[in-house]
């Protein structure tokens, strides 16, 4: 979800004029669409983290055979083919990294359930090796980072395979008003898979892509308001983004640490437990991990349960739902399944505070922008052209041909403006975000019903991608666990003209269990999730 889009959608429903007709049948192959690219059969295509985790403990696979496997796939469909663009850069050392996982397992025996698998990053986050990490700007083009992540750090102890980075729009989507979402000046524009000419939305564009497409076993996004969740909507699979603090922010390039955080992106509920399972952790170099009242991680893959939905009490927060017919249709189809499956529905249980947050965030965000990155420019190596905010927005006006082509900068400008973090305009902001998403908002209405937790639709279907006048999205119910800090899952939802829609739980801090739960259990009761087919547009059905 595009940052300008706080303002103005934050507090509406999902925009009813920009989402197309829905056409018959609940899956895509049943769609009269444009026609599809031919793409040669995959032969890992949906295998999950366990069948592939099973595989390798059988013999059937090596790690080495499925980095080879992995990587083929992205030539094909990423870099040929479809060219989804999803991959921003490849790790020279996958390979190598993947014989000697084999090695240790023969010796030693798995670390884990991730041991050998490939996994791909977002790049915005660090790595130490032959990788750089960019934000998607060709000023950092060169920069290698100091040390891995704590997410990085995290994924190598569990014996991932880092395949490579993914791209994203460009600085997390906080550069202009009127950006593209996925288009970055040093991976250029990523394509949504299930309609080609669609936006994959942003920022974490190419991961959502990644892992919709096959190109990886799991990725890993990070959001500060949307851009896990919306991706993931837009492209058919499971985002989690955890309550603040649940997994480290060291090592990745910032917006705004009142928000800032790294999740999951997989094909199912089951692959993001494990995922965020891994993840997940204390970090002395993160005060905010301090703040989970768990000593250690738990195993999310134990609150999996297809009947998890008996008994719970959803709140459906009405007001995100829009007021087109056939997206409201679909939407009360799958609050009809939750029903079914055991839940007590709370209709209307909407915040007390929607859609009065978004200028307050938006002020945080300009400030915290401001600090936290140029604490990270700071630290770079002399080499990398730019070590603060100004020298960023200067080095865009001097290489504007590749930097500014279809948008601008303003909102670095904007950043740029304003003062430090003692100023009472971000106390006072910050100050009003806190109570009007937590107080007044997620808490306030959980409260006076006795929620378990709430329900929307995260957003619409994907808009067309326009380069000439910037994104144009169905809005969504991202901001309030975002801005409180708060855990939201969505999980696929159904279909409108070929596109995927996600379905969001989302609810109280550390929450991440039950969440976890009622996805799973609506989405093995819908099953929802399908691979794209690539097709070059939507056509109206004769």
């Amino acid at each position: 979800m595009k940052r300008r889009e706080f303002l103005g959608l934050a507090g509406s429903g999902v925009a009813a004029s920009l989402v197309p007709p829905r056409l018959e049948g609940a899956n895509p192959a049943h769609l009269g669409a444009g026609a599809a690219m031919r793409v040669r059969p995959f032969e890992l295509e949906e295998a999950s983290l366990a069948e592939l985790a099973a595989g390798l403990e059988t013999g059937r696979y090596t790690a080495a055979w499925l980095v080879r496997k992995y990587l083929a796939r992205i030539e094909q469909v990423d870099r040929r083919g479809p060219a989804l663009n999803a991959v921003i850069e490849l790790n020279p050392d996958a390979p190598a990294i993947a014989r000697e996982l084999d090695r240790e397992r023969k010796d030693q025996g798995p670390r884990g359930p991730l041991h050998g698998l490939p996994i791909l990053l977002k790049d915005n986050i660090d790595t130490h090796d032959r990788m750089h990490t960019t934000a998607g700007s060709l000023a950092l083009a060169a920069s290698i980072a100091a040390r891995d992540s704590f997410v990085a750090e995290k994924l190598r102890a569990a014996g991932v395979v880092i395949l490579g980075k993914t791209n994203l729009s460009e600085w997390a989507n906080f550069r202009s008003n009127r950006s593209t979402s996925g288009w970055s000046g040093r991976g250029g524009l990523t394509r949504n898979p299930y309609v080609l000419d669609r936006n994959p939305s942003g920022s974490s564009s190419g991961s959502a892509v990644a892992v919709a497409a096959n190109l990886c076993a799991a990725a890993i996004g990070t959001e500060t308001d949307g851009s896990i969740l919306s991706p993931a909507s837009y492209c058919g699979i499971v985002g989690v983004k955890p309550t603040l603090g649940l997994i480290s922010r060291t090592g990745i390039i910032p917006i705004a640490h009142s928000q800032d955080t790294a999740g999951p992106m997989t094909r199912t509920v089951t692959d993001a437990a494990i995922l965020l399972h891994a993840l997940a952790g204390p970090d002395p170099r993160d005060p905010a991990t301090r703040e989970n009242p768990a000593s250690t991680p738990p195993d999310y893959t134990q609150c999996l349960d297809p009947h998890g939905l008996r008994g719970a009490r959803l709140g459906v927060a009405r007001k995100f739902f829009g007021s087109h017919a056939t997206l409201q249709s679909l939407l009360d189809e799958a609050l009809a399944t939750l029903k079914a499956l055991g839940a007590e529905l709370i209709d209307p249980a909407d915040l007390p505070s929607h859609g009065k947050f978004g200028s307050a965030e938006f002020e945080v965000l300009l400030y915290e922008f401001k600090a936290d990155l140029n604490a990270y420019l700071s630290g770079l190596a002399p080499h990398v052209p730019v070590h603060s905010l100004p020298e960023l927005i200067e080095f865009n006006e001097r290489h504007a041909a590749r930097e500014l082509p279809y948008f601008g900068q303003e909102t670095l400008h904007r950043a740029e403006a304003k003062g430090p973090l003692t100023e009472p305009a971000y106390l006072e902001a910050l100050a009003t975000c806190r109570r009007l998403a937590r107080d007044e908002g997620i808490d306030a209405i959980m409260n006076a019903h006795r929620l378990d937790a709430l329900v929307a639709p995260t957003t619409g279907p994907a808009h067309v991608t326009d380069l000439v006048h910037g994104d144009r999205g169905t809005g969504g119910s991202t901001s309030p666990a975002a801005v409180a800090g708060y855990p939201s899952v969505t999980v696929p939802a159904g279909w409108v003209a070929g596109l995927p829609v996600g379905l969001s739980f989302f609810g109280r801090a550390w929450g991440e269990p039950v969440l976890l739960k009622f996805a799973f259990a609506f989405e093995q009761a819908t099953r929802f999730r399908a691979p794209p087919r690539f097709l070059r547009g939507v056509l109206p059905r004769q």
